[in-house]
């Protein structure tokens, strides 16, 4: 039986600007993403990796829906990208979810961590009360949070911590795959190795496939199977972890590595 890619992309490309101006002109186009052609495989993790402005965000909002690709094609989990949404954020949420960079920010500090882990689970699961309560404990056990932290508020938590609450409100909906978009590039590297080993256990523990993206090749090392290395929005080399890092054949690829620090993940 043939596996489903769980994401692939063929000639993607996204523009922004060129529209006319009130004095007749056009404003510049920019092409943040060109003809991007690449797939993620079940149950893996994809790195794309670049500097700031390589187009690596970008490709990961459109991947989400929020962003609108000028052209190309893209699947998620077999089926196209425009058709799974208009069957409504429910087929949405339960398929693909987005873990954002700066995990303070991404909570509502208005409300408890229950009342955040709540919302995925009435809207994406239709989960009554006592399912809803049972499961919210399920999932900060997930992320190894305390129970109690369901009845307080994220400015208690520290960005690791809230990282830990952002990726179990992701896995509320039950999704089989996660882009993570610079998860813990917020995050101490102390913390960020412990973040990155969470990460891992999920992926073996739910059957999870990620789209990873970073400008940190020392925290991409440490996570990824397979990584794509974006250069002014083009994706220049694709590769296992083991032969990039080993063996880069990109004359960009050669210069982030040789700049990149190593970053120790902790066992256990």
């Amino acid at each position: 039986m043939t596996t489903v890619d769980a994401i692939s992309v063929s000639n993607l490309c996204k523009t922004f600007g060129g529209t006319r101006s009130l004095f007749g002109g056009r404003s510049h186009e920019i092409r943040a993403v060109k003809d991007v052609t690449l797939a993620l495989n079940h149950g893996e993790t994809l790195a794309i990796v670049g500097e700031s402005g390589s187009g690596k965000s970008t490709l990961a909002r459109m991947v989400v829906g929020l962003e609108v690709p000028t052209s190309g094609e893209m699947k998620i989990a077999g089926r196209d990208a425009s058709a799974l949404r208009a069957k409504g954020p429910r087929a949405f949420g339960q398929t693909i979810q987005y873990v954002f960079q700066d995990p303070v920010s991404s909570l509502n500090p208005r409300k408890t961590i229950g009342s955040i882990l709540e919302a995925p689970l009435k809207r994406l699961k239709g989960y009554g009360g006592p399912r809803r309560r049972a499961r919210m404990k399920e999932l900060m056990d997930a992320v190894r949070m305390p129970t109690d932290a369901l009845e307080r508020y994220p400015h208690e938590f520290s960005g690791g911590q809230s990282q830990r609450i952002a990726i179990a409100r992701a896995l509320a909906a039950e999704p089989r795959i996660m882009v993570l978009d610079e998860p813990v590039s917020a995050l101490d590297v102390s913390v960020q190795a412990q973040v990155l080993l969470l990460l891992e256990d999920l992926r073996n523990e739910f059957d999870l496939s990620y789209l990873f993206i970073s400008h940190d090749l020392a925290v991409v090392e440490a996570i990824s199977d397979r990584v794509a290395v974006m250069y002014f929005g083009e994706v220049v080399e694709v590769g296992s972890a083991e032969r990039l890092f080993r063996s880069p054949q990109h004359e960009y690829t050669k210069k982030l590595i040789s700049s990149a620090p190593r970053l120790e993940t902790p066992t256990g």
